[in-house]
Parts: C-alpha cells; sequence; structure tokens
C-alpha cells in the first residue's frame, strides 16, 4: 500500500512541475546517507500575503485527462504513466506531511478526469476531510475545473485560501490551435464567479462579521509562454485585461518546455523561452506597480519586447525625448518612468524634497541606480550622462557589444 502511494506522489508531483501558478523550487539532490531528504516530492515555495516564505505540498489528483490539448504532458493521448488519488488519499498525504514539518499548505491542482463535476468534487471532499476532519487550518490554494457547476466554484472557495483558473493560452486562436476543446469563455466563467464571489463576502463583513471567507487570499492565473504564436503585445494586453476585468492577485507566465511533438508546436530541440518569461515578468510588474499601459509599453510596429534591456529601460529609450527630468522637480510619476529609479526610491525623492534639495550624492543613499539613472536626468541642473541625448548612444553604454562568442558543442 505504501510502496503504491509513494508511486502515485512521484507521478503525481512530477505532473504538477509544469503548473508556475505558485513559486516553485524543485530539487533531485540524494540523501546520501546524511541529514535531509530532498527526493521529488512535491514540495514548493510560495510566499503568504506579509512576505513569509512558506513550503506548500504541490500537487495533481490526477494526471487522467479527458482533454487532448496539444501543449500538455497529461494531455489523453500521451502514452505516459497514469494515477490517482482518492480525497482521501490527499487529505492524508498533507497532514503526515504537515506533521513532520515538511510543508505548511497544499497546492491542489488537477486534469480532468471523467467530467469537470467529478474533478471538482474530489477537490472538495479533499478539502473538507481536511478542516472539517483533521482540523487543518493551513494555507490551501485549489485550482477551479472550468466547466464545473458553480455551486461547486462556491463550495470550493469557502474552503480553499487561494483558487486559480489556468486561461494557458493567451488568445482566443491560439486555443483553436493547441486546444479546441477548451473556449474561451468557459474559462472566463469560474473567474467571474470568484470575484463576484470575493465582493459579495467584502460587503457582507461589513454589516456581518460572522460572513465566511471566500478565496480570502485572492485569484490568480497561468499563460504559457512560447507555444503559441502569440506576441509579447498580445500577452500583455491580456494581462492588463485579466487585472482589471478579475481583479486578480497575479499573473503567472510558464515558459514552454517542450514535451510533445505536433505540426502547431516549437520544436523539442527549441530551450524554453526564459528571457522572454523574465521580461515579461518585468511588464508585469509594471503595469501593477508603476503605472504603465500595455499600449505604451509595446505597439503594432513593436509587438515583442527587446530582450537585451527591461521593458522600462526599453520605453526610455523610444521616448528619449520625455528625457532629462530634473530629480528636483519631477512628479512622483514621472520619477516611476525614469530606469534606476524604483517605487521606494521616488517616495524617497518626494518626501527628502520637502526638507531640502537632493544632490547627486544623495541619490545613491536613496536607493536610485544612479549609474543606470543618469542617462536620464539632471539634479541641481547637473547632468553626467553623455553629451548628446541619443538613445543608441545610451543603449551602446548600458549594453555594451560583445567581444566574444560562446562557441556551441552542438
Amino acid at each position: 500500500m505504501r510502496e503504491l502511494i509513494l508511486q502515485k506522489l512521484k507521478i503525481l508531483t512530477d505532473a504538477a512541475k509544469y503548473d508556475v501558478s505558485c513559486s516553485t523550487s524543485g530539487v533531485n539532490r540524494t540523501n546520501n546517507r546524511k541529514i535531509g531528504n530532498a527526493s521529488a516530492s512535491g514540495i514548493c515555495h510560495s510566499w503568504s500575503a506579509d512576505g513569509r516564505c512558506i513550503s506548500l505540498l504541490k500537487i495533481l489528483m490526477t494526471n487522467y485527462c479527458i482533454f487532448d490539448c496539444e501543449y500538455c504532458v497529461n494531455k489523453a493521448s500521451n502514452d505516459i504513466q497514469r494515477a490517482s488519488f482518492s480525497s482521501e488519499e490527499i487529505a492524508e498525504l498533507t497532514i503526515e506531511f504537515y506533521r513532520r514539518n515538511y510543508i505548511e499548505g497544499l497546492f491542489l491542482s488537477s486534469a480532468i478526469e471523467k467530467n469537470p463535476n467529478h474533478t471538482m468534487e474530489k477537490i472538495i471532499k479533499a478539502l473538507l476531510i481536511l478542516r472539517n476532519q483533521y482540523g487543518f487550518s493551513g494555507y490551501i490554494h485549489v485550482k477551479a475545473i472550468p466547466g464545473a457547476d458553480p455551486i461547486l466554484i462556491k463550495q470550493a472557495g469557502l474552503l480553499a485560501d487561494r483558487m486559480s483558473v489556468n486561461i494557458e493560452l493567451p488568445s482566443e486562436e491560439s486555443l483553436k490551435l493547441l486546444a479546441p476543446q477548451k473556449h474561451k469563455k468557459n474559462l472566463f466563467l469560474p473567474m467571474k464567479q470568484i470575484k463576484q464571489g470575493i465582493e459579495e463576502t467584502t460587503l457582507d463583513k461589513k454589516h456581518f462579521k460572522s460572513t465566511p471567507n471566500f478565496v480570502p487570499a485572492g485569484q490568480s492565473t497561468q499563460m504559457i509562454i512560447g507555444a503559441s504564436p502569440d506576441n509579447d503585445l498580445t500577452i500583455i494586453k491580456n494581462t492588463q485585461n485579466l487585472y482589471k476585468h478579475f481583479n486578480l492577485k497575479r499573473v503567472y507566465f510558464s515558459a514552454y518546455v517542450p514535451v510533445n511533438k505536433g505540426q502547431n508546436l516549437p520544436s523539442l530541440q527549441l530551450a524554453p523561452p526564459l528571457v522572454r518569461e523574465h521580461r515579461l515578468y518585468q511588464a508585469d510588474w509594471l503595469l501593477r506597480f508603476y503605472k504603465f499601459e500595455a499600449d505604451e509599453l509595446l505597439n503594432a510596429n513593436q509587438p515583442n519586447f527587446d530582450l537585451e534591456v527591461d521593458p522600462k529601460m526599453m520605453w526610455a529609450l523610444n521616448h528619449i525625448q520625455h528625457f532629462p527630468i530634473e530629480i528636483n522637480q519631477a512628479s512622483y510619476e514621472e520619477l516611476l518612468r525614469v530606469p534606476g529609479i524604483g517605487t521606494k526610491s521616488a517616495y524617497r525623492i518626494i518626501n527628502q524634497r520637502r526638507c531640502s534639495r537632493i544632490r547627486v550624492e544623495d541619490l545613491q543613499k536613496i536607493g536610485v541606480v544612479y549609474k543606470r539613472a543618469k542617462y536620464f536626468v539632471t539634479c541641481n541642473g547637473t547632468y553626467e550622462g553623455l553629451k548628446e541625448m541619443d538613445a543608441q548612444m545610451i543603449r551602446e553604454k548600458l549594453v555594451p557589444k560583445k567581444t566574444f562568442e560562446q562557441l556551441s558543442l552542438f
């Protein structure tokens, strides 16, 4: 029995590694007869709202799937090892890991076994056992299965801390191409229901303190990058719309790892687009905290991010006519657009100016990355950038040309 559970654990934690809706850190280090064990048991790390790093058991309920999405390792037509946990097994595993102090919470996702309602019911049953039978009060993040009955989504929302619906592909065209059994409308319905549930709960709590929590940690989603021909403009516009319409906590991006052959898919030899994924996360940060709009960052003439410079630097070089700005006069919003100045350093500049004028030597103490910012600002009338405000020359200073090239062995 124990061997069977371990075999299922190995299969379903390995299958869960492609979901990045919670941050992950997989390792393969062996025990080597010393202290500790880092076997592939599906433990990943995430961060709570107050910044604490917490360990989660990251696992699929099942990798049996009725869908045949071209990009997915668990697609129905793939000849892979399959396994399915019962709700009782998931609950017992979580508690056993928790009692051994391996984890503080659970991240439970699933392929769609038999039908969406059947899968959602199994997930809910596992949560009910954890919350009611074991009295588990730790963090739980579960997937809302598109197509499941709204009553089931609501029931899961009352038991979980966070829920997510992975839209996976950024556009309707990509869904038709790689996942024709999925429809954008069906993906958005549970997201809309979760958003409304959170808003209603917040409103009710103002009048009735005993109102039960509904998805108190909010909802998130994930998009796969590089499996479909969608450009960065499409992805970042969709991201902006998801934040505006569904009030998401996070949109995660997952660089596509080629696992399947297919005429519509990238080659199996192609490396995952990790730099592109990183640029999209930087752009996501600009949307959420720096008051940028998607249309400002990219347009039809330049639909993809420059992989050599970050999106904020790219915007600044494309709008060089707005610079330099004077540190002692610029508004908070203008400061946020200067490469090398973050939200905290912009706030400190505004505060410091109330006491005295800021000098060049003050900027680094405030937290400004001056070696980047100096091309775009004057401080007390002093400009320490280049003689000319030339975007190409500034770019060459910031991204020196490579003097050598790593040869490939293949």
